[in-house]
């Protein structure tokens, strides 16, 4: 169930296969990172940051810490299963009871799932990213295939909030020629050369020419929402929501039913 400072993914996954996003709300950071910042290196308080991950630990009933990343805006996909923490943009795992955890302030967070509910895995996509394909890296971690595959799309700035130049578009168009169909003309005539973007149209066209076509958005904006979302764009010095997903055992999920 929502709740001020968690919004379940709608999404037909698995019953045992938890996945949503924090809010700002209901934490103890103080400005600009008020209130709920889950983030290490923003600038917030260790011991605030270190308050508010304790709360989600409680508040979501998760068995250990999440392994929370040091992301860096490129490609590598972590198996939590086999490899040690190093910088890194998303990460997969087959382990009940581990998280897969992501923090954003704009950029997209892509949870994704198999039919099964045996395999999870979650992804920092922002622009950068996705051209150095870290959803193709992601996917080629699963053990099913991208038809057995549901994805989430988390989150994140919307199009008409988020205005891009035409390095962004040229990087883009280079890789996918539907670009042009996800961009418009910036209502700032004076600047010139810049374009609204949709990240999730993009995100959507590189699921679905990987193989994936279960992919269900919430359509939440993180600039938009002030008082739910955090986001960089709007605000530059604030915090970070984590969107995480993770596998209960079936023996949990029954207990809890």
């Amino acid at each position: 169930m929502p709740t001020a400072n968690w919004i379940p993914a709608n999404w037909p996954a698995p019953a045992h296969v938890r996945a949503g996003t924090t809010t700002r709300q209901h934490g103890v950071s103080r400005r600009p990172f008020d209130s709920f910042n889950l983030a290490a290196h923003v600038g917030d308080r260790p011991d605030a940051v270190a308050a508010n991950r304790r709360q989600l630990y409680a508040q979501l009933n998760l068995p250990s810490e999440p392994p929370w990343l040091e992301q860096e805006h490129g490609n590598r996909v972590l198996s939590l299963s086999r490899e040690t923490l190093v910088p890194a943009d998303g990460c997969h795992t087959d382990c009940v009871g581990a998280a897969c955890p992501i923090l954003t302030a704009d950029c997209v967070p892509l949870l994704l799932c198999n039919d099964a509910g045996s395999e999870v895995a979650a992804l920092h996509v922002g622009w950068r990213g996705l051209c150095k394909r870290v959803i193709k890296h992601g996917l080629s971690l699963f053990n099913a295939p991208p038809r057995q595959l549901l994805a989430w799309i988390g989150p994140h700035i919307r199009q008409q909030h988020y205005e891009v130049g035409a390095d962004v578009v040229s990087a883009c168009s280079s890789i996918w020629q539907e670009t042009a169909g996800t961009i418009t003309p910036s209502r700032n005539n004076s600047r010139g050369n810049y374009w609204y973007l949709s990240l999730a149209r993009l995100v959507t066209t590189e699921l679905r020419q990987l193989g994936v076509t279960r992919i269900y958005d919430d359509h939440y904006c993180t600039y938009a929402d002030r008082e739910l979302f955090y986001s960089y764009r709007r605000d530059g010095v604030t915090g970070r929501t984590a969107s995480l997903i993770w596998m209960e055992s079936e023996k949990t999920e029954s207990m809890e039913i």
